[in-house]
């Protein structure tokens, strides 16, 4: 492929409380909120009013939530998020971002189960649950992660091949050496 895209633009979800969202990302994770857009457009054959907020991200990137002002159309756009921890979305921190967001985790009052850590060895993972269910991962990466990388991506397709024919041996490296 000639060119990939850049970044990240934004990823959306739909909330059922922007201010109880708003005040997860902003206060407590730490996210400033910069742009807030109510807006009410004709979307798949009916006007839908709605409010699309956004919060940055160290590269310009956005988290954007919605929430409509009909609950037909809450309930139409914005089916449950499956609170899975399989089903989330993972940011990239480093170990002072991910230390202060641990901490303001703690002040808010959250515990587990709706935060945990999990050691990767590829990275430390922070997971927290936000007011909507949805689960959010701060990984702060290993220095070691840099070192193999492109003999990982190398290797790519054919251990996607091997695990897809049943072969399942573990090929993490850094939980291998935890083992041994």
């Amino acid at each position: 492929m000639a060119k990939l895209p850049s970044r990240l633009h934004h990823t959306a979800y739909v909330t059922k409380n922007l201010e109880k969202t708003r005040a997860f990302y902003e206060d407590v994770i730490g996210l400033p909120l910069s742009a807030t857009w109510c807006e009410a457009d004709m979307l798949f054959g009916k006007m839908r009013t709605y409010c699309h907020v956004f919060f940055d991200l160290g590269d310009g990137s956005s988290l954007a939530f919605f929430q409509f002002a009909n609950a037909d159309d809450q309930a139409e756009f914005g089916p449950e998020i499956p609170s899975s921890p399989f089903i989330h979305i993972a940011l990239n921190v480093d170990a002072e971002c991910q230390a202060g967001i641990e901490q303001r985790i703690k002040e808010a009052g959250i515990s587990a189960p709706d935060t945990y850590v999990l050691e990767h060895g590829y990275c430390r993972s922070v997971y927290v649950k936000d007011p909507n269910g949805m689960i959010v991962e701060f990984c702060n990466d290993d220095p070691r992660a840099d070192e193999g990388k492109a003999e990982r991506k190398a290797k790519a397709h054919a251990e996607l091949k091997r695990w897809l024919a049943g072969n399942y041996e573990n090929n993490n490296t850094f939980r291998k050496e935890e083992a041994a």
